[in-house]
């Protein structure tokens, strides 16, 4: 699955509607859209790449992957709702591990 790590570890986050209300409401919305109350919080980048730093970074990553919805501050884009001459295949550009 994907939030196990290769030796099927995990390191798995709380989220407080107190100390972090915005969060817990996309996780909230989240669980009643899909019935999973359940997202992936990891590193943003693709294998030899570096770590997404700008939303212009974020934007190309998340066409060049098979990443379906990205949230960066109030944005809230679906992948489908994308121009898809703006995607870029990462699949083939890196060898795997």
């Amino acid at each position: 699955p994907a939030v196990t790590h290769v030796d099927y570890s995990a390191r798995v986050q709380t989220v407080d509607r107190r100390t972090n209300p915005r969060y817990h409401g996309l996780l909230s919305a989240f669980k009643a859209r899909t019935g999973c109350g359940v997202l992936v919080n990891t590193s943003f980048n693709v294998r030899g790449e570096p770590i997404v730093c700008t939303p212009e970074d974020a934007f190309r990553c998340f066409m060049g992957t098979q990443i379906d919805l990205l949230v960066c501050g109030n944005a809230f884009l679906e992948k489908s709702a994308q121009d898809a001459s703006r995607t870029e295949d990462y699949k083939n550009r890196y060898a795997l591990d």
